[in-house]
């Protein structure tokens, strides 16, 4: 045990905490945790399985009767940590009268002042809006009406200013306005791409993509079957900005979802190094980005944090596209990136679809446009595209995962293990993701977890950011190497993770941490008492290429949860900081 944990241990146990919180401590507060502990117990409530009542009972443990209920402590841990639940279910900021209530109703006597301790400390931070209608002045009455008293929000502050640099580098972006080639030259270039590459696009997507050679900042939507056609427009713009020597770089959230995308391009004879396919953690690896064309894959998979940190990459004039199907289920992170950016009017929207004679969507494609609109039905799947697995309880759907993963897919369709993912909808329990990663690993890669609980060949899923890796990213690992342990990412990368709390087992996951993967089969696995909403179901099944099952023990709440739940709005800020711009 390092001498930093050994002193935050020390610390928990004169408050009466769980030693095994030590670590997790140390990486929320740093390497001052022990001192600052010590002199605020309230910052256990930074970890997200500490409640209050606990955090209460240790206060009063550290601190006797210096323990007060109104101690500015207290009270602006309070409000960070309601701010930090609102984070959680992907708000970006709280406005300010929504959140003095949230922090009443935890018991605090004086919320305006909770909030004002908690922007005192440094952990909450407030923005002013007056940017509140989408409405016109009305002029009728006669002369210009006062503005409103601005909106206040309040917000992490790392997440906060997050969202306002992501919006003042779109608005410099935007500001620069200067096409890549005009609409005619644009055309003829995608034209000429086409009868280069034999293959055809769509007038809307021909449209699209004069739009993206115009525009600074361009929301591409597709759906679920237009993965071939999104290969096609990718061709193009690649075409595009080899004619006007601007340069392309093309990212994705993850390694996975760019080896994807880079397979998807080989497809329409694109793989050529000219195209530079990166994940969005090589990217910032990398630095700025010199293209004058950038272009995001599976944005809808991607909060505000990480889209700033691509924002902020692009140069002066480089032209930005954001490719997003709203069909999706939001990020995992705070933020709705990119339907912020249409709804703020300040950029520019197309749509990529295919032509009408590719316009019959394959197996996949067409159960997940029937569950866009609110259906689960049968589809006719001659090549067992889609599969139906029905399970009685939680522990039938587990066995029926196994199988398909270790066996029946394997055997008849020729994926081999290693490239069959299981998305669960829920972490816990006998089919959640933990419990499914186990058994998976008893039956692929056995072993003792020599290394901090794995072995060499476990698939693993990363959960941190570190040197050429990002959260999402999956991959195998290799082996110890000095100050850590070698995990070889989806694509070839080979990176080394030093924090063994960085790494999770990545046979299973979440249809959180699998938002913006893509497999060839996906296991989608559905156990009864799990909420299930349209979009879950909706980005289980476009993970898939070739192949998914789904595993349904729900009893009929699968179809319930289609028809009936979509997305929770979110709170964000990003639609105020873009028009203000």
């Amino acid at each position: 045990m390092s001498e930093a944990v050994e002193q935050v241990s020390t610390v928990l146990d004169g408050m009466g905490a769980p030693r095994a919180l030590a670590p997790r401590l140390l990486a929320a507060l740093g390497p001052t945790a022990a001192t600052d502990l010590t002199a605020d117990p309230w910052l256990l409530l930074r970890l997200p399985q500490v409640t209050v009542e606990q955090t209460d009972f240790c206060a009063r443990r550290a601190l006797g009767e210096r323990a007060h209920p109104d101690d500015p402590r207290r009270t602006a841990a309070l409000t960070e940590h309601a701010l930090r639940t609102a984070a959680a279910r992907g708000h970006t900021a709280v406005e300010e009268k929504r959140l003095a209530s949230l922090v009443g109703r935890l018991g605090v006597n004086a919320p305006a002042q909770a909030l004002e301790a908690a922007v005192a400390g440094g952990a909450v931070a407030v923005f002013e809006s007056t940017d509140d209608s989408d409405d016109d002045f009305d002029f009728a009455e006669g002369g210009v009406p006062d503005l409103p008293d601005p909106d206040r929000f309040y917000a992490l502050t790392d997440l906060g200013h997050a969202e306002q640099r992501l919006g003042e580098q779109l608005v410099r972006l935007i500001s620069a306005n200067d096409p890549i080639m005009d609409s005619a030259t644009a055309a003829e270039t995608v034209d000429a791409a086409c009868g280069k590459g034999g293959f055809t696009v769509s007038e809307h997507t021909r449209a699209a993509l004069v739009t993206v050679a115009l525009r600074p900042v361009t929301v591409l939507w597709h759906g679920p079957g237009d993965t071939a056609e999104t290969a096609r427009a990718l061709a193009c713009l690649a075409a595009i900005a080899d004619e006007s020597q601007v340069g392309i770089t093309v990212v994705a959230p993850t390694a996975q979802a760019a080896a994807a995308v880079a397979a998807d391009l080989a497809e329409v004879g694109q793989g050529d190094p000219g195209t530079r396919v990166l994940s969005l953690a090589g990217a910032v690896r990398e630095g700025p980005l010199t293209s004058g064309l950038v272009v995001l894959c599976e944005s809808m998979a991607v909060g505000v944090t990480r889209a700033a940190a691509l924002a902020s990459l692009c140069s002066d004039g480089a032209h930005l596209v954001l490719l997003a199907d709203p069909r999706q289920a939001p990020s995992a992170t705070p933020g709705r990136v990119a339907e912020d950016i249409v709804r703020s009017r300040t950029a520019h929207t197309a749509e990529i679809a295919s032509p009408e004679e590719d316009a019959a969507p394959g197996p996949i494609a067409a159960l997940a446009l029937a569950v866009s609109e609110g259906e689960v039905p049968h589809v006719d799947a001659p090549g067992r595209e889609v599969v139906r697995v029905p399970a009685a309880s939680a522990e039938e759907a587990a066995h029926r995962v196994v199988q398909l993963v270790t066996d029946s897919i394997p055997r008849a369709l020729g994926v081999p293990a290693e490239e069959v993912r299981v998305v669960a909808a829920r972490e816990d329990g006998p089919a959640g993701a933990r419990a499914l990663n186990v058994a998976c690993k008893e039956r692929l890669n056995p072993g003792p977890g020599a290394l901090g609980g794995f072995d060499p060949g476990d698939a693993v899923l990363l959960v941190a950011e570190g040197p050429g890796f990002g959260p999402g990213d999956t991959g195998v690992l290799r082996g110890p190497v000095e100050g850590g342990v070698e995990v070889e990412l989806t694509g070839g990368a080979k990176v080394t993770v030093t924090d063994p709390a960085a790494l999770r087992p990545g046979w299973a996951l979440t249809v959180a941490a699998a938002h913006g993967g893509r497999w060839p089969a996906v296991v989608g696995v559905f156990p009864p008492g799990v909420p299930v909403s349209r979009p879950q179901v909706y980005t289980v099944l476009t993970r898939a290429v070739r192949h998914v099952s789904l595993v349904d023990a729900t009893d009929g709440a699968l179809e319930t949860g289609v028809r009936e739940t979509t997305a929770p709005e979110r709170v964000t800020r990003l639609v105020r900081v873009l028009r203000e711009g």
